[in-house]
């Protein structure tokens, strides 16, 4: 049986690749033919003097712009004012004063007709002409004769115009601007002052238009280079779209092969490479995690049993030394009991371990729920800063309260909030001196309760901002036994059950050594369904 052949094969892209050159190269020619199609309109595009006539830039005066509208065949015009003087002029050779008669024998732009004029010989008289007019629209025709003095001696194109001015009859009969055809048009300017506009359309000779043509077959030279470039970068497309990704999936191999974590990437070539390369990369990134993952692990493993170890080997050790000495006689009568009552104390100190040991474990266990109710967030702290105030006040502490009148509801556990409380209460009577004062401020913002518990103290030691709400970090690198460096883990791991989060401000407000920012979710009612 026949295998079947597999779509992006090596194959495939050949065929496409060879599609795709043929399509380049009618592309090429196209655009080409298109270049010389357009050199060839260049030869003899009217102006558009229709554009320019209803161009706003005649009446306010601005003549530059206006050029766009002659083209390019060396058509130009000129603006008269009411007296006849050039006020601008687009082309070189108008006449800087040109009197209305000369300028009303110049045609309509828009008008229909079209004049003609021949000359004749009347031997010793001089010349004869004559001067016809044909409308376009219904075919009339007006005649007109002119002596050598272009006295009208037979018919006329104006009613009482009995003589022209050699001027007058250059504008009559087109002579004016040999190579162009020149007409005229009307406007007002913005000052309400009648302006005439000369547009004279430049005309090319059959000479200079077979010049042009013929030169214009040199844009097709351009199809050589074309060739040849595109020739080449699909060549060079092709080299990188098969030999450079097998290049890197073999490197890549290798380098997996000795150890070396490494990845592809966006390897290109075909569908299959493509694919190739990003399960490559797949399996590298889910190899490193893992080892990545086994590492933290192994280290989390580490430092949990060093630290276990370590608060709970130092009351053991205790209990154990000061048991010894009054098992083996050693401690007199009268000292007995001050040694129990310090083995008494160590008992506690290690009970209190192992309960934040088992908070702790039991708050990050997945199975952990809250059990939370709408609470006014400003009366809960109220009483439990009213429950505490006499603590505070015998351990020599001053607290600074600011709460707002307005009730801020939020979903809470009061027993595991309270919690979050009592942690940072405790560390701030812990870890400062007499005369501290305690801050309490809540505030509302975007839709969130702000509770910022902080105080004047000492503060935190720079080194351990980053990893203090890490399980089993204290304040110093010394492991006192003041505290097991849990709290502020379960603190954290409470506040993300609330929705909400808990964050040490890198710079405390001025005044403050310690300043912890809370944040919960304000609970907004269900809207209540009228039916």
């Amino acid at each position: 049986m026949k295998s079947k052949p597999v779509p992006g094969s090596l194959f495939s892209l050949l065929v496409r690749n060879y599609l795709l050159f043929t399509l380049t190269l009618l592309v090429i020619a196209g655009g080409i033919f298109r270049l010389w199609d357009k050199q060839l309109e260049r030869l003899y595009q009217p102006p558009d003097w229709a554009g320019l006539m209803t161009d706003g830039g005649l009446a306010s005066g601005d003549y530059q712009r206006l050029a766009r509208y002659t083209g390019d065949t060396g058509s130009s015009f000129a603006v008269y004012d009411g007296e006849g003087l050039l006020i601008y002029a687009s082309g070189s050779g108008f006449d800087p004063v040109c009197t209305p008669d000369e300028l009303s024998c110049v045609q309509p732009w828009d008008a229909d007709t079209a004049v003609t004029t021949f000359t004749q010989s009347n031997g010793d008289k001089g010349s004869r002409y004559l001067v016809i007019r044909q409308s376009m629209a219904d075919g009339s025709v007006d005649t007109m004769v002119l002596n050598s003095s272009y006295e009208v001696i037979f018919g006329g194109l104006e009613e009482g115009k009995t003589v022209y001015t050699p001027q007058e009859f250059l504008y009559l009969s087109g002579k004016r601007f040999p190579d162009a055809f020149l007409t005229r048009g009307s406007f007002v300017s913005r000052e309400g002052d009648p302006m005439t506009v000369l547009l004279r359309e430049a005309m090319i000779s059959d000479a200079d238009y077979m010049k042009r043509y013929q030169e214009s077959w040199k844009v097709w030279l351009l199809f050589i280079p074309l060739f040849l470039l595109s020739a080449g970068l699909f060549i060079w497309w092709l080299s990188r779209r098969i030999g450079r990704p097998l290049r890197r999936l073999n490197d890549a191999v290798v380098s997996q092969s000795e150890g070396r974590m490494v990845r592809v990437g966006d390897c290109g070539g075909t569908r299959e490479i493509r694919r190739i390369g990003e399960s490559f990369d797949r399996f590298s990134d889910r190899l490193a995690e893992s080892e990545a993952e086994r590492q933290r692990l192994d280290q989390g493993r580490q430092k949990l049993i060093a630290d276990i170890s370590h608060d709970l080997k130092t009351p053991i050790t205790v209990i154990a030394g000061y048991i010894d000495a009054i098992c083996d006689g050693k401690v007199p009568p009268e000292e007995q009991e001050r040694y129990l009552r310090a083995i008494q104390g160590k008992a506690a100190a290690l009970t209190e371990l192992v309960d934040a040991f088992h908070e702790y474990s039991k708050v990050e266990h997945p199975e952990f729920v809250l059990h939370t109710q709408p609470t006014d967030l400003c009366e809960f702290l109220r009483a439990y800063l009213a429950d505490k105030y006499d603590e505070i006040d015998l351990a020599g502490f001053g607290l600074d309260i600011n709460l707002p009148d307005r009730a801020l509801r939020c979903q809470l556990d009061p027993l595991q909030f309270r919690r979050v409380l009592d942690n940072l209460l405790s560390n701030a009577l812990r870890h400062n001196r007499l005369g501290t004062m305690l801050f309490f401020r809540l505030t509302e913002t975007e839709g969130k309760a702000l509770l910022t518990v902080a105080d004047n103290g000492a503060g935190i030691p720079p080194q351990r901002m980053k990893s203090i709400f890490e399980p089993f970090v204290v304040g110093s690198d010394a492991r006192s036994g003041q505290g097991s460096g849990l709290g502020l883990s379960i603190t954290r791991r409470i506040m993300e059950l609330h929705g909400g989060s808990i964050a040490l401000s890198p710079r405390p407000a001025a005044g403050k050594g310690t300043e912890f920012l809370l944040t919960l979710p304000l609970w907004q009612p269900p809207s209540s369904l009228s039916f």
